[in-house]
């Protein structure tokens, strides 16, 4: 469903504010309270959660990056700087899964905190679901969707890096990415194309967290 003129407007609003770290959680006990909206960003190690992160809150640094496979080991969480907001937002920066240069029990501890998470948290609205776009869906991804299915959490999948793929093969992934998601009832239908080094796809995805925080109040 396209967006209007007004909804890319509500996005881009909702992300001009002053964006701050509030949170980090390596276990369910350091979880913080369930309070607000949470919109969390799943995906494979170096897909650029914490790039895309940065780009839609025009902060450089606010998600930590690394070109080290597997650096955030916990839960971050982001929130708009509006202490007086009934209902604020929270951005969630999930740890990756799959392939991390850690110890394989620490690597278990990670996937299990993801999984645990996606499957208890009552006010976490929706899960981004980042694919490289230059890979496609993956086993490991699978395993994450199947978590988001059986915990009936509202899922939409995201390509990064959609400026290293020619337009025709980023068509093709979008494509067999639709046909995977079709068998899935949690996925929502769209896959919006992203790229935070040009800013593809940004505008895109700030007006459906806008819409989705408009469906919430």
């Amino acid at each position: 469903m396209p967006f209007s003129p007004a909804e890319i407007e509500a996005g881009r609003k909702l992300f001009a504010a002053d964006w701050q770290f509030v949170a980090a959680a390596g276990t369910l006990e350091r979880l913080p309270p369930m309070r607000g909206v949470e919109i969390a960003f799943a995906g494979r190690s170096n897909v650029g959660k914490s790039s895309l992160i940065n780009a839609l809150t025009s902060r450089k640094a606010l998600a930590r990056t690394s070109h080290t496979p597997g650096r955030t080991q916990e839960l971050i969480f982001f929130a708009a700087a509006k202490p007086s907001d009934p209902k604020p937002l929270f951005l969630v920066d999930m740890p990756g899964y799959g392939y991390a240069q850690a110890a394989k029990d620490k690597v278990a501890d990670w996937t299990a905190l993801i999984h645990a998470y996606l499957s208890g948290r009552a006010n976490l609205a929706r899960v981004y679901v980042l694919i490289d776009a230059r890979h496609g869906l993956k086993d490991t991804d699978e395993a994450v969707l199947e978590t988001l299915g059986v915990a009936a959490v509202s899922y939409q999948v995201v390509l990064t890096k959609a400026d290293q793929v020619k337009p025709a093969a980023l068509e093709q992934t979008i494509a067999a990415t639709a046909a995977t998601l079709s068998k899935r009832a949690a996925a929502f239908p769209e896959i919006i194309a992203t790229s935070a080094r040009t800013g593809t796809g940004l505008p895109e995805l700030r007006a459906a967290i806008a819409r989705l925080m408009k469906e919430r109040s």
